[in-house]
């Protein structure tokens, strides 16, 4: 395997067979993201893709259960090239329980609805997605890159084509300023894209990340982890989107929490007061991105 810089994947996909079909991300505006910065965006080219595809079914034969393709946004790439590219490791992975990637919300917008569908029916089980927030100021304010209406046309156009989604938004974005804002219209944009999957990180700011500078600058507030349980409650209180699977046990949260909207609700919201009331949030020491 050919592997160029640093790798990123879900936590989910941690025992995937990890297969580079893009180098970087296409954008790369986010002000809180210091991933891919050291790369310049590009497709690569088949022949080294499928020499990769190669070489993993030489060592582990049909024995690779879940493949992901990175790098940050591999939707992006021509249908018929990513078609080539499932029907290629279908052929080689048979036993695959299902291939997954990132896309961008521009990236779904890019595309027909024949083609998401045409990539699904090739195996192309599920897209993760960051909605980050669904709050427009935040979104312009951390240069997302797209407005919360395309992210949710996005989600529900990959729903539409039968492809399952998860999404991931982050506690703290909007800083105490839209705290508010970020949680309720957050919760108002899961509500009308209603994915299988919903994830919290938790805001961590790293060297390096232009968002930086304007903590530096005291324009940007980090929450205190009790008022990321109040974030939190407030999307909860506010969220309608049953049966999709909510988590927010990233290594970056404050606060544990699992279950699915709409059913266990109360009870996370019962784990929120009590986690208040006895003072129970992960030490900074433990947390990480």
């Amino acid at each position: 395997m050919n592997y160029e810089g640093a790798v990123y994947r879900p936590p989910s996909e941690a025992g995937s067979f990890i297969l580079q079909v893009t180098i970087g991300c296409a954008r790369n505006t986010c002000t809180f993201c210091t991933m891919y910065k050291d790369k310049k965006f590009r497709m690569r080219h088949m022949d080294e893709i499928m020499a990769d595809i190669e070489e993993v079914h030489a060592y582990y034969g049909d024995r690779i259960r879940r493949i992901f393709l990175a790098d940050g946004d591999a939707l992006i790439m021509p249908t018929d090239r990513l078609l080539e590219i499932l029907s290629a490791l279908n052929r080689y992975f048979p036993s695959a329980e299902r291939i997954t990637s990132y896309g961008a919300p521009k990236d779904a917008l890019g595309k027909s609805a024949e083609e998401l569908e045409s990539l699904r029916r090739a195996g192309l089980a599920m897209i993760y997605m960051g909605l980050e927030s669904g709050d427009e100021e935040v979104l312009r304010h951390v240069r997302k890159g797209a407005a919360a209406a395309e992210i949710i046309e996005a989600g529900q156009k990959l729903k539409s084509a039968g492809m399952q989604t998860s999404i991931t938004l982050i506690s703290g974005l909007g800083g105490r300023k839209r705290l508010r804002e970020h949680a309720v219209h957050s919760a108002e944009a899961i509500s009308a894209m209603k994915p299988d999957y919903v994830g919290f990180l938790t805001l961590m700011v790293e060297q390096g990340a232009p968002m930086r500078a304007e903590l530096e600058r005291g324009e940007m507030e980090l929450l205190k982890p009790e008022e990321v349980a109040e974030e939190l409650e407030l999307f909860l209180r506010h969220v309608d989107a049953e049966g999709c699977v909510f988590r927010s046990n990233h290594a970056s949260n404050y606060i544990m929490l699992g279950g699915t909207l709409n059913r266990d609700i109360p009870a996370m919201l019962g784990q929120i007061e009590r986690a208040r009331e006895e003072g129970r949030f992960r030490s900074e020491q433990w947390r990480a991105l």
